[in-house]
């Protein structure tokens, strides 16, 4: 009898990862999930960061990783998972990332109006299951949350997913930021499963409070960093300018790619031949698309796509409180004298917006511990807990950008 197959990738962050099942190979391999090389795991953070330049086949394939060990820490326990248990939600863990488009969150609701990321996924994921032949059937059973052993769903989309471990990992790892760095071995080692939900064994207590303080910090100092949030929504504006002169300049604007249809023609819902051509783009071309309109007609488009190329990107500044009027009136006249713009356009060279964050999300699924005589707490509720409910509570921060 043949060996089966068998393959070991060298991964910087865990060392080495193994693929051994079929199906797994078959989603590694296949057109949509390759496309997760060409799209950045962390958007225009490498604009600060040079080295977050890390891609989300790698965070997918990170998530397998740690997929792989929960799997076996729980069946240390005598917690039953069946082997098509075990390749579902391995394969789901692969899949969860699939319909992220260019530049993922940066341009998650502009590229594609109306259509979130996970929604997308699922499409994706329906969509290779008909080319599979229903091998997907119960993986897609576990990331909608309809299988009847919810701490499946809850390692793949949770407060304590193996999801949040690896990208807290990763993007710390390679952003060289030592704040995000967290215990995910003692973590998954605490991992446990009491009727039938995840939860996390009283001696974890100290490692989750680690996790969650952690991912606080780097959602502000990495992902909401003033810099980082300027150049994405230098990047939105970009997009939303396209839209308002897309009419008017269809045949100068169009690139050669899927963008022209998505930003043009596409008005939903999604189908069959709208997912194949959205699975068509990705970082470069949206990449391409700002090089060729950096020479454009359109004062603003140019200038924007210019900048951006650059990186002379939108000076901002981040307070407590909301900004007043008249000081962002004034920076809009400031931006319209300055470049020669009518008050519509000043609109993409200076604007305000909120940003924020939520430590603990007690309102969600909550992250429970378990004590050895069986009682059950929340995070929050354990004995001089350093997560509050303070911490439960969203944190606003109000900024403005603005082309100088």
């Amino acid at each position: 009898m043949a060996n089966p197959k068998r393959k070991i990738i060298n991964d910087p962050v865990y060392g080495f990862i193994t693929i051994s099942h079929p199906l797994i190979f078959s989603i590694i391999g296949h057109p949509f999930y390759q496309r997760l090389r060409r799209i950045q795991q962390m958007a225009m953070a490498q604009l600060v960061y040079p080295g977050a330049v890390h891609t989300r086949l790698h965070h997918s394939l990170g998530a397998y990783h740690l997929m792989c060990n929960v799997v076996n820490e729980l069946r240390s326990k005598e917690i039953e998972i069946t082997k098509d248990e075990e390749i579902a939600v391995k394969a789901a863990i692969l899949l969860h990332d699939i319909g992220h488009g260019p530049f993922s969150h940066a341009l998650e609701h502009e590229l594609v109006l109306g259509v979130h990321h996970e929604d997308l996924s699922l499409q994706i994921m329906q969509l290779m299951n008909n080319e599979l032949n229903g091998q997907l059937s119960l993986a897609i059973d576990i990331f909608t949350n309809q299988y009847h052993k919810p701490f499946l769903h809850q390692l793949i989309s949770g407060q304590l997913d193996v999801d949040r471990m690896d990208y807290l990992s990763r993007d710390s790892f390679f952003s060289g930021v030592s704040e995000g760095v967290i215990g995910y071995d003692r973590i998954l080692k605490m991992l446990t499963v009491h009727q039938g939900q995840l939860m996390i064994e009283e001696k974890g207590i100290y490692s989750v409070e680690k996790f969650l303080v952690a991912r606080r910090q780097m959602y502000w100092q990495v992902y909401l960093h003033k810099t980082v949030l300027s150049a994405e929504k230098m990047l939105v504006k970009i997009i939303q300018r396209v839209r308002s002169i897309y009419n008017d300049h269809r045949n100068s604007l169009a690139t050669g790619s899927q963008v022209d249809f998505f930003l043009g023609e596409f008005n939903g819902p999604m189908n069959a031949e709208t997912i194949k051509r959205f699975c068509l783009m990705d970082d470069f071309d949206v990449i391409s698309a700002i090089k060729k309109w950096s020479t454009h007609s359109d004062k603003v488009l140019s200038l924007l796509c210019m900048r951006m190329l650059n990186r002379n990107i939108y000076k901002t500044s981040i307070q407590a409180t909301p900004f007043e009027g008249s000081f962002v009136e004034a920076k809009k006249q400031q931006v319209m004298q300055q470049f020669g713009v009518n008050e519509e356009e000043a609109n993409f060279l200076c604007f305000t917006g909120i940003a924020t964050n939520t430590t603990y999300q007690s309102k969600e699924e909550k992250i429970n511990i378990l004590y050895k005589d069986g009682t059950v707490k929340d995070i929050t509720e354990v004995d001089n807990s350093m997560i509050q409910q303070n911490l439960s509570s969203q944190i606003k921060k109000f900024y403005i950008c603005l082309l100088t």
